[in-house]
């Protein structure tokens, strides 16, 4: 791809010709003019000769595809910048391997407070458990550790970091040698994120922004909270967004408000709502995500954190403020007691109301046909992330173990969400998985569970314009006249239409129904990559060498 000046400006017209132009606008569009940070005009190679003399910049594409940058709908910024330039335990495949970069990173670190490590899963270790406390302070040398399981509702840490905290034996979640959770996990995070710098923390989230950027992102929603980080952590973030050149970020605070005063707080942070991971539940990972029947490998259900009445009253603070409200929920018993906590707001306030404020709800992974009506009844976005299911789904995968077969089966039921009217949202939790969007529309597409899937076209528009509409923009994530000129420059092979089953939808995959094509994300096929991404008008990145 060549250009004539090196970067563009939100105050510059530029035309962008010779490639394909994923636009509703014109499903065979060539060619794109941005003038004022907005698009202008989209439409063929031969109209686009009309523009040629009048812009300040002209783009050969040759042949590349330029889509809507995508929105990663939920991201810890600051944690995946710390994975990316701390310890990454993602690779382990044994306790062993675990256990010996936990060595070789302290080895490597020697004048680090304390180490913070992510990514692990005894689930797919031959052992089937986490380091014990010993083996971790054996390896850890004497130095404060915290490794927080992939899914970060618990933690395995060193007795130095226990150390840190006072009281910490006595809350609930502590385990004399086994991961931390609840209070416990709250307590040892906190401290250990507390012995981070100022500067390896901006460090961390310019590390995280730059890399989704780098992959075709051009807006992340911070899913931010008490419990999960604090609020100097997360005003930092909103304000190096705002100063750099980068992703957008809208930020979600996980408070819960009771009344206009709590509202008014949430604004002064900066946050567009009170939503995010306010828990409801924990994680399947970790037996914590809670349930109406017990786990299939533990004797009880999980941990609720918010019942109905809880919710109901959080809610209603935040619509009579006009602030959107949201939970973490992924348990069946969590899914149904948000359900039951909107419904009951709405009795209040008037259904019109509740479905205006466009609450949202994170992971929403154990649904049943009540709850998905619940979701289109009260105006609820789903706000999924499709990896969790390539990397734990499926007849052997962690969902299995933990629920059975049968329950595991019914999980992240995205058809079913589509075919009621919810609206989808996709996201990453990153650092939970990792940012990858091609990656995201291909599991949703190709869900390990058959009656799952969606088309490409459906999944790419959940994590675009879908991730707009779950903060109220109607107006973006597509390429039409008067959008905002957020997208990403992409090469890739041919365009499809791909649709989960060719009983459905079939005529959209014929070229004469207009339907713009995408890329094809078969299983094992090469995913786009990104050559440059574009953010309200202004270059935030261009892949090197091109």
């Amino acid at each position: 791809m060549t250009e004539s000046t090196a970067l563009q400006s939100d105050h510059r017209t530029v035309l962008l010709r010779g490639g394909d132009v994923h636009s509703p606008a014109d499903p065979f569009a060539t060619a794109m003019v941005v003038e004022r940070g907005h698009v202008a005009w989209v439409g063929s190679e031969g109209a686009a000769d009309a523009f040629a003399s009048g812009v300040d910049e002209v783009i050969d594409l040759e042949g590349a595809l330029v889509t809507p940058a995508f929105t990663d709908s939920h991201v810890h910024t600051t944690s995946t910048g710390l994975a990316l330039t701390g310890l990454d335990l993602s690779g382990a495949r044994t306790l062993a391997d675990a256990l010996g970069l936990v060595r070789a990173y302290v080895k490597s670190h020697p004048g680090e407070r304390v180490v913070l490590g992510h990514g692990w899963d005894a689930t797919r270790w031959p052992e089937q458990r986490p380091p014990s406390r010993a083996e971790l302070d054996a390896a850890a040398a004497g130095l404060p550790v915290y490794l927080p399981r992939v899914d970060v509702h618990s933690a395995v840490v060193t007795t130095a970091l226990l150390d840190l905290v006072p009281g910490v034996t006595a809350l609930t979640g502590y385990h004399p040698d086994a991961p931390l959770t609840g209070a416990a996990h709250h307590a040892v995070r906190a401290a250990a994120h507390g012995a981070v710098t100022p500067r390896q923390r901006a460090e961390a989230q310019r590390a995280a922004l730059a890399q989704a950027a780098s992959l075709g992102i051009g807006t992340v929603h911070e899913c931010a909270g008490p419990e999960i980080s604090d609020e100097e952590d997360f005003t930092a973030l909103l304000k190096i967004a705002a100063e750099q050149s980068g992703p957008r970020v809208f930020g979600y605070w996980a408070e819960r408000i009771e009344d206009a005063k709590g509202a008014a707080r949430i604004r002064e942070l900066g946050a567009v709502g009170a939503a995010g991971d306010l828990f409801v539940d924990g994680s399947l990972g970790s037996h914590t995500a809670f349930l109406h029947e017990p786990y299939a490998d533990a004797p009880h259900t999980g941990t609720a954190h918010l019942d109905a009445a809880q919710i109901a009253a959080h809610v209603t603070a935040c619509t009579e403020a006009g602030l959107q409200a949201g939970f973490h929920a992924i348990g069946d018993a969590a899914v149904s007691a948000v359900v039951a906590g909107v419904r009951a707001a709405s009795e209040t306030l008037g259904l019109a109301r509740i479905r205006a404020a466009r609450h949202r709800v994170e992971h929403a992974e154990m649904l049943t046909p009540e709850t998905i009506a619940g979701f289109a009844e009260l105006g609820l976005t789903a706000s999924v992330q499709p990896a969790f299911d390539a990397a734990w789904g499926g007849p052997d995968g962690m969902y299995a173990g933990r629920l059975g077969a049968e329950r595991a089966g019914t999980l992240n039921p995205y058809a079913a969400l589509l075919r009621a009217g919810v609206p989808l949202a996709f996201g990453s939790d990153s650092p939970v998985t990792p940012l990858d969007p091609w990656g995201t529309v291909r599991a949703a597409a190709f869900h390990r569970t058959p009656e799952h899937r969606i088309s490409v076209r459906a999944g790419f528009t959940a994590h675009t314009r879908g991730g707009w509409r779950a903060v109220g923009r109607d107006d973006a994530g597509v390429l039409v006249p008067g959008a905002p000129a957020d997208y990403a420059v992409w090469r890739t092979g041919e365009l499809v239409v791909q649709a989960p089953d060719d009983r459905v939808s079939r005529w959209s995959t014929d070229p004469r129904s207009g339907t713009p094509g995408l890329p094809d994300l078969t299983p094992g096929s090469e995913l786009p990559v990104c050559l440059r991404t574009v953010v309200f008008g202004q270059t935030v990145y261009v892949r090197p060498n091109e």
